[in-house]
C-alpha cells in the first residue's frame, strides 16, 4: 500500500490576502477596494506615504507603489527629472517616477508571483514593503527640496541624494 500525502496548495488564493495579514500585523489601517487593490497610508520620518498594492492575476504580478504626500513644484520639474535619472541609475530594484499630473514622487516595483504559499509570500511582501520604505526615506530630503519654494540647484540636490553612513 502506498502512502499518499495530500499537498496543500494556495495556488488559487489571492496574494492580497497575505498583504492584508502583513498590514494587520503592522497595525496599519488599510482599505481593500476590490480583489486587485489595497491602499494604506503610513507616516515616515519626514512625510506620509500612500502604499498601493495592485494584483494582476493574468500576469501573476504584484505591484507596490509608495507615493509621497508631497508635490514637486512645477518650476523644479527639470531638476526633478535630472534627480530621478541619477537616483534610478543607482537602484537595483524598483524605480522612482514623477507624475506630471499630480507631481507626487512615487517609488514603484513589481514582482512576479509563481508560488503563493502564504508563509513564503508573506515574507516576500514584507521585503517589498521594507525595500520601498527604505528607498523612500533615503531620498526623502531630495524630494522635500524639490517641493520647497527655495531656489535649488543640482549641486544642492547632489548633497541631498548623497549616500551616508548613519543618521543624525
Amino acid at each position: 500500500m502506498t502512502n499518499q500525502v495530500e499537498c496543500y496548495s494556495d495556488a488559487n488564493s489571492n496574494p492580497l490576502d497575505s498583504v492584508e495579514d502583513l498590514l494587520s500585523d503592522y497595525n496599519w489601517v488599510y482599505s481593500r477596494m476590490d480583489d486587485e487593490n489595497i491602499i494604506v497610508e503610513i507616516s515616515g520620518k519626514s512625510c506620509k506615504y500612500s502604499l498601493l498594492f495592485i494584483w494582476q492575476e493574468h500576469l501573476s504580478a504584484l505591484q507596490l507603489r509608495c507615493r509621497y504626500d508631497i508635490k514637486v513644484k512645477p518650476d523644479n520639474m527639470p531638476l526633478a527629472a535630472m534627480a530621478l535619472m541619477n537616483i534610478n541609475e543607482t537602484l537595483w530594484m524598483g524605480h522612482f517616477e514623477l507624475s506630471r499630473v499630480g507631481l507626487n514622487p512615487c517609488f514603484r516595483q513589481t514582482c512576479l508571483i509563481h508560488e503563493r504559499e502564504h508563509d513564503k509570500f508573506y515574507s516576500h511582501v514584507e521585503d517589498l514593503v521594507d525595500i520601498s520604505l527604505v528607498q523612500c526615506e533615503r531620498y526623502s530630503a531630495a524630494f522635500q527640496m524639490l517641493a520647497s519654494n527655495e531656489t535649488i540647484d543640482m549641486e544642492m540636490m547632489s548633497f541631498a541624494m548623497m549616500e551616508t553612513a548613519g543618521e543624525s
